[in-house]
């Protein structure tokens, strides 16, 4: 049983890791093949290809530019620590994990991306940006989804065949992200939960900062009680979500909230 994740926008390299345990992204000769792609692009090619100002896009360059191997603790950092969103604030693997949660999370959280593929926890990475919906043309397509193909996918099975538990994939990513796995390739049953929040007036809906990082409490809460089957997902009930049986589905739970449970600003 694995848990997918997206990776986030937001990055910390600046704080120490609290964990010395690391290993090198096992695609990581494709993310030098993208680098070689982007390093060709200027600034004003990034600004325009991401939707993003100048400025980001300038860093992003300096980035590509400075992107080196090997990788080491000090010129990158575990991805599960370096990203640093919504999703990553959910999950808070820096204050909440021990050792051996850590060994667990190694075993059943992957973390889609752009640049690197697919991710372990505790592969370390260098900063970058590099969304999965980007139209980057490269010598295999128009797009990230055809640069990497089936390669994502079949990491992913061999990874799913060793990890302990159902043969199940919990797609707590995106659409955009998790459109980069195909499932005939995976050959896994693939549940996606939802989160719900409920407003003032009782009406129920996603909202996006919430589900966020409801999908990071999520994937922490299954690593610190090692969930192994898809019938343990309905017990999940962190930060006021309760499983919500009459609006779910076999691969599609439900998880709601009440409006007084919501966090206060």
């Amino acid at each position: 049983m694995i848990t997918l994740l997206s990776p986030a926008k937001s990055l910390d390299f600046e704080t120490k890791p609290v964990t010395a345990k690391h290993t090198e992204p096992r695609l990581l000769g494709e993310s030098v093949g993208l680098i070689e792609v982007l390093r060709q692009l200027s600034v004003s090619d990034i600004a325009g290809l991401m939707s993003i100002s100048d400025d980001l896009a300038a860093l992003n360059a300096q980035r590509y530019a400075d992107f080196a191997l090997p990788f080491t603790r000090a010129n990158a950092k575990q991805a599960v620590l370096a990203f640093s969103g919504d999703v990553y604030q959910g999950m808070d693997a820096a204050a909440r994990f021990d050792a051996r949660d850590f060994t667990e999370a190694q075993k059943t959280v992957r973390i889609l991306s752009g640049l690197y593929g697919v991710l372990r926890p505790l592969d370390l990475m260098q900063p970058y940006r590099l969304e999965m919906g980007t139209r980057l043309r490269t010598e295999r397509g128009a797009t990230l989804y055809q640069w990497w193909g089936d390669r994502i996918s079949e990491l992913l099975a061999a990874d799913l065949a060793e990890s302990p538990g159902a043969d199940v994939v919990v797609n707590l990513a995106s659409e955009e992200y998790f459109g980069a796995v195909r499932p005939g390739v995976l050959g896994a049953r693939i549940i996606a939960p939802r989160f719900e929040d409920t407003n003032a007036r009782g009406k129920r809906s996603i909202v996006s900062f919430y589900a966020k990082r409801a999908r990071g409490m999520m994937a922490g809460w299954l690593v610190a009680n090692r969930v192994r089957t898809p019938r343990a997902l309905t017990q999940f009930d962190e930060a006021g979500y309760r499983y919500d049986a009459a609006s779910s589905a076999p691969d599609r739970p439900v998880f709601v909230r009440a409006y007084e449970d919501r966090p206060t600003a």
